[in-house]
């Protein structure tokens, strides 16, 4: 609490009366951050509990005991509902638009940045992004009958647990937060969240995540691989994809069906999953999807000979991008991936690489020219780190379930779960504030496990015992079909 700064930030624009409140904004965070780290639903009363139910050196230090003139005074529960009160005013300061206000979520920032120690920080610069269902605990209005208790609250759509059920209505806010994932080729690290907001789904919750992600980059944080499924990747380009880039991010992502397989031409050069390709690529290889969860072993070797063979046809990059997005590539046959008749050097190159048969009519620009400039707008939405789908891609893309279990351990029911009824507070800035301390909570039992993890494996190598593995747990039906009576 003292490390995020915030609490003095908040304390000094409560109002000031007569006589000074008992409870703190300091103390009350600390409440909110107990009642969550004892899986307690995030209720007033609860807070109250946890506050109450400290030591008694600890209450005299935070202030839920004082010296009154009849003597020492416990905190009450009214004392703590007049502090909560206080604090939601303060930090829902301005007109609903259905986001928070800068103030709550400077507050959530820094909350939950100081819940990501350094050393922690420090051991990835790559994120996995994604929005989840939180349900109000207000009921819907009725038209021309009654409102909702929750204004700030709309309808949102969400995957439905029913039988070939694809999604369903509820009424609350979208939950959108950044969980950070190790780099490429790098060791494990904690998967803490590193940045969180709400918004009412009435809001598209992509660009409404991304002046939080820009204000993390400002502050001084690396942003490397993004990794986010299709909801995010067939966004506008202004809306995601194009910020993202300008924060020095690199995308992987999940393409959305509408926006796979050629989508137009570049001079000449066929405008592809993100890439430009030879005009003489076969369309088939164009129409390559991602593989199934069912997929065999024959299928992802016979998927990934195809991705490599659909490389040959890339145009190459012979430049990074410069300050204004612009970079240069060259034909696959010059880069000396495959063979044309339009180059005639490689023409002298293996047969074991793929050979054009039948030129373009007209020779378009990239077969005339050496080099081709491709400007920012080509693309923009689609472009990434790895070619889509390859072997690379589903590798890298692979590390985007980290955020999942970051929203599974906070709707666990044996701990913290944001189900309807957790929280029986109104609007948007009430839920916001209790949301982003389970939130802390998560990330410092996260940091409690990988550190034991550690010890443990340190402890093994000392020994000189080998790392323990997870132990396998799914037994397919071979398994059972072949085991003893």
């Amino acid at each position: 609490m003292d490390t995020s700064g915030a609490a003095p930030v908040i304390e000094a624009l409560l109002p000031k009366g007569v006589r000074s409140r008992q409870l703190s904004a300091r103390t009350w965070l600390i409440g909110v951050l107990l009642c969550q780290a004892d899986g307690r639903p995030a209720h007033l009363t609860r807070v109250h509990e946890a506050l109450v139910g400290l030591a008694e050196a600890d209450r005299a230090r935070l202030g839920v005991t004082k010296d009154w003139r009849a003597g020492p005074h416990l905190l009450t529960y009214r004392q703590t509902w007049s502090t909560t009160t206080l604090v939601h005013a303060v930090l829902a300061q301005g007109r609903p638009d259905g986001g928070p206000s800068k103030l709550a979520q400077d507050l959530a920032d820094a909350l939950l940045g100081a819940s990501v120690p350094a050393w922690a920080a420090q051991l990835s610069a790559s994120l996995a992004v994604d929005w989840t269902d939180l349900e109000s605990f207000a009921r819907p209005p009725v038209p021309d009958i009654r409102p909702s208790a929750d204004p700030e609250a709309s309808w949102g759509h969400r995957k439905g647990n029913g039988p070939g059920q694809k999604d369903e209505l509820y009424y609350g806010y979208y939950l959108s937060a950044a969980t950070m994932v190790n780099d490429e080729g790098g060791a494990d690290v904690p998967e803490l969240v590193r940045r969180a907001t709400l918004s009412s789904c009435e809001l598209d919750p992509v660009p409404a995540f991304v002046p939080v992600l820009a204000h993390m980059a400002a502050a001084g944080a690396a942003i490397g691989d993004v990794l986010a499924d299709s909801g995010y990747a067939h966004r506008v380009a202004h809306h995601w994809a194009l910020p993202l880039r300008a924060m020095g991010a690199k995308l992987v992502m999940d393409l959305h069906p509408a926006d796979r397989g050629p989508r137009g031409t570049f001079g000449g050069a066929i405008c592809g999953n993100g890439n430009l390709y030879c005009p003489a690529v076969p369309p088939a290889l164009l129409g390559l999807g991602p593989l199934g969860r069912d997929a065999s072993a024959k299928d992802v070797a016979g998927h990934d000979q195809k991705t490599e063979e659909l490389a040959h046809y890339k145009l190459s990059r012979i430049s990074a991008d410069d300050k204004d997005g612009y970079h240069r590539v060259t034909c696959p046959a010059t880069a000396g991936k495959l063979r044309c008749p339009a180059r005639p050097a490689s023409m002298a190159l293996s047969h074991q690489r793929p050979s054009v048969l039948s030129l373009p009519e007209g020779p378009p620009t990239c077969c005339t020219q050496q080099t081709l400039t491709v400007p920012p707008e080509v693309n923009a939405k689609t472009a990434q780190k790895h070619d889509y789908p390859s072997a690379a891609w589903r590798k890298s893309y692979a590390r985007r379930t980290a955020v999942e279990r970051s929203y599974s351990t906070i709707k666990d029911p044996a701990s913290n779960d944001i189900s309807r009824g957790w929280c029986r507070l109104m609007g948007l800035t009430p839920l916001f504030v209790f949301v982003t301390c389970c939130l802390v909570v998560r990330n410092l039992r996260a940091l409690d496990a990988f550190e034991a993890r550690r010890a443990e494996q340190a402890r093994r190598g000392a020994a000189g015992l080998a790392p323990k593995c997870r132990r396998r747990r799914r037994r397919t039906l071979g398994d059972l079909v072949g085991a003893p009576p």
